[in-house]
């Protein structure tokens, strides 16, 4: 969704839903406060047109399988833009820690147990966190970024074989 407002460039909002708060909704603006709302948002961005533009074309969306194994929580999905598959998500929480801080060396070497060298690095909300308490929506501005990394990779002119 594309904020407008007169005579303004434009914002991007990013409307987002997890299935793990489904009666929650989750707006995130570009370089921006992520609001947290009942899932009922999506109706009032619906009454609000006038003022914000929907970028539909831009849906992204990542589904797949939730697994659990002792104190870990793993999802992994399958990306999609449209029709298309444009990647895979890893998600991968320790349930009993509340300070990703506290956690990441532990979590690092779980995901390299099934992950290998792919295992990725700290996460940058990490960066900000330091010492708080881990939310949603800290999973959710993850999701955002992991999007819009896919989304420039598309925008890259595919050479052709010869």
């Amino acid at each position: 969704t594309v904020a407008v407002i007169s005579g303004q460039t434009g914002k991007l909002m990013y409307v987002m839903h997890n299935s793990e708060y489904p009666l929650s909704c989750f707006a995130l603006f570009e370089n921006g406060p992520c609001l947290i709302a009942d899932a009922n948002f999506d109706v009032l961005m619906v009454k609000l047109k006038g003022f914000f533009q929907n970028a539909k074309a831009n849906k992204i969306e990542s589904r797949g399988t939730r697994y659990q194994y002792c104190d870990f929580l793993v999802k992994v999905g399958t990306v999609t833009m449209g029709p298309s598959a444009r990647g895979i998500s890893v998600e991968v929480e320790y349930c009993p820690c509340v300070i990703a801080n506290d956690c990441w060396n532990l979590l690092m070497e779980f995901m390299q147990s099934f992950m290998g060298n792919h295992a990725p690095g700290i996460p940058s909300v990490f960066g900000t966190k330091h010492d708080s308490i881990y939310s949603p929506a800290d999973t959710m501005v993850q999701y955002m970024e992991l999007f819009n990394k896919i989304r420039k990779q598309q925008q890259v002119p595919v050479a052709g074989i010869r």
